[in-house]
This record gives C-alpha cells, structure tokens and sequence, in this order.
C-alpha cells in the first residue's frame, strides 16, 4: 500500500476495529522485538523459491539515512558499532552518507540473503558472507565482484561459480553471455521496485535497529507479495505492483 510511516498507518486505521487494539508507539517498539521472527519468516518464504534453481545473483545499492547535506551534523545511527559513513553509487554518479544493502537473489529475483554494510566498503568485501548462505551453485555479478581469490575460494571450498563479466583491458578478455546479463539485471529491477514501491531512499527511524526493521519489514513484504503471486493468485511472480485483490 505503499505506506512509509506508523503515523500514516495510524491514520488509517482509525475508525476500523484495529485502531484501539495498540497504541502506535508500542506497536513500534513490539515490531522492533519481533525482528528475529520477521526474519524467520521471511527466510522460510524465501527458501520455497530458491529451492527451484541454483543459480544466483549479487549486487548492492546505496541505503543513504539522510540527505548528503545534513551528514555531518546528523546524529543517525551514531550509537552503534556499525556507524553510516559517505559513498559513491557509480551507477548513479552520486554520493551519499549511509548504508551500502548488499543482496543476493536467485534467477527468479527472489531475495535470498542480505546485509548492510558502511558505504565505503567495496563490494567485493560481501564475498566473504556468501560463503555463509550459499553452498553450491552459480553466483552472477557485476564488474565490481571481479577478484580472482575470491573467485577461487568460492569454487574450492563451496562449489560455487563466481561469473563476472571481464574488464576489456583483462588478459584473455571474453565477452560476458548475454543470458547471464539478462538474469544479473533482475535484481536490478528488484532495486528498482523497493525504491518506487516501497521508498527505499526515504528513512525515518533514528537508531540502527529501527532501521534495519524497516528494511527488513519491507524486504519481507515484497517476498510476500511474491510468494501470493506465484502460490495463491497464479500470476506473474513479479507483479509487484498490481493490487492483490
């Protein structure tokens, strides 16, 4: 419903036989405790997907927490070990003070497993988690997944392919297959959608947890809707848009 805020919530529960069962803050603080459940469920809707394919994808996206002016006097998630630091998304040729979400997601762009890292961490950094969520299969990324190690290290000890497509200027220089760019692009437009559907970009909470509940909240809910897609509706899995009922 594309709903951003409790207050908006709120609103519109008032005249309905929800509104006086909790009160707003409280259902805030309870949503927060209940993180390690909404994880659960979501890795449990997840897991009757991926077990379709064994191919993968990976990439990341900026998560700023507060426009790129107001970073040095923002107290936003200042609290915790994990701070937000400044970025460059080089796709959109722009910087911004946050969080970088790094994500995999199978061939059908279903989200897999996820992880928030400070911005300026290189992407190839996120190898080392995949080895924690992934055991076999095929793992397609962008040209900043490029590294030999980690292309070596996967192989060995998980039997997982790391495909990237080669710098021009590489040493035995092969084209990237198309069918592989194609399905790499998918969870670009899963990006595409959590930003336009569910305003990724637009950040209200003010510590980390509240944060990455909201993040969480949304993630699950695209799967959700993916999951009544394909299981309950039969329609396009990624319909994200089109009204369930």
């Amino acid at each position: 419903m594309s709903i951003n805020t409790e207050l908006q919530l709120f609103c519109y529960l008032k005249g309905t036989y929800l509104e006086p069962m909790i009160e707003r803050s409280v259902y805030n603080k309870r949503l927060k405790k209940l993180f390690d459940y909404t994880e659960a469920i979501r890795k449990c809707i997840s897991q009757k997907f991926t077990e379709f394919t064994d191919v993968f994808v990976v990439d990341s996206m900026p998560t700023p927490i507060c426009k790129y002016s107001r970073a040095k006097r923002s107290n936003i998630c200042s609290t915790y070990d994990i701070q937000p630091t400044f970025g460059r998304c080089a796709s959109q040729k722009s910087k911004y003070f946050g969080y970088k979400f790094h994500a995999v997601c199978d061939k059908n762009a279903v989200f897999h497993s996820f992880d928030l890292a400070p911005a300026h961490i290189h992407d190839v950094n996120y190898l080392k988690d995949v080895k924690h969520n992934l055991k076999h299969g095929t793992l397609i990324g962008d040209r900043g997944y490029i590294s030999a190690y980690y292309q070596v290290d996967l192989f060995t000890h998980l039997n997982i392919s790391l495909s990237v497509p080669m710098r021009k200027n590489q040493h035995n220089y092969i084209p990237f297959a198309k069918a592989k760019g194609k399905i790499r692009k998918r969870i670009e437009t899963n990006f595409s959608q959590l930003h336009g559907q569910f305003s990724w970009a637009t950040n209200h909470a003010k510590s980390f947890l509240g944060l990455v509940t909201r993040l969480l909240s949304k993630i699950t809910a695209f799967i959700m809707i993916q999951y009544l897609n394909f299981f309950v509706f039969k329609k396009p899995l990624n319909k994200i848009k089109v009204n369930l009922a």
